[in-house]
């Protein structure tokens, strides 16, 4: 399977997606730890990607998103952004609203 058609599926087979260097039980940045511990605390059922573990995703997710860096949060198939967009939404208490209404 094309990767870009892996990625569509993974976006729109899952509620929330996570795109993050590691796991959530081991990030392997700040930022995808940030990210990971923001869902967690609003108490959000994921789906993660570790795109250091898969090569393939890490170089093309950017170009299917048209956002550069990681982590990339979707929520009902829409890109949220990255690791300061999520703690913005989570400290404002709208991450929680979204998570909720997925």
């Amino acid at each position: 399977m094309d990767v870009m058609e892996r990625i569509k599926q993974q976006i729109e087979g899952h509620s929330i997606v996570l795109y993050m260097k590691g796991t959530p039980q081991a990030p392997q940045c700040g930022f995808s730890n940030n990210a990971a511990r923001a869902l967690q605390a609003c108490k959000a059922e994921f789906f993660s990607v570790d795109v250091l573990s898969d090569p393939e995703i890490r170089q093309n997710l950017p170009r299917y998103a048209n956002w550069p860096t990681f982590p990339q949060l979707y929520i009902k198939g829409e890109l949220i952004g990255g690791s300061d967009i999520i703690l913005e939404l989570y400290q404002s208490g709208e991450l929680q609203k979204m998570v909720s209404a997925a």
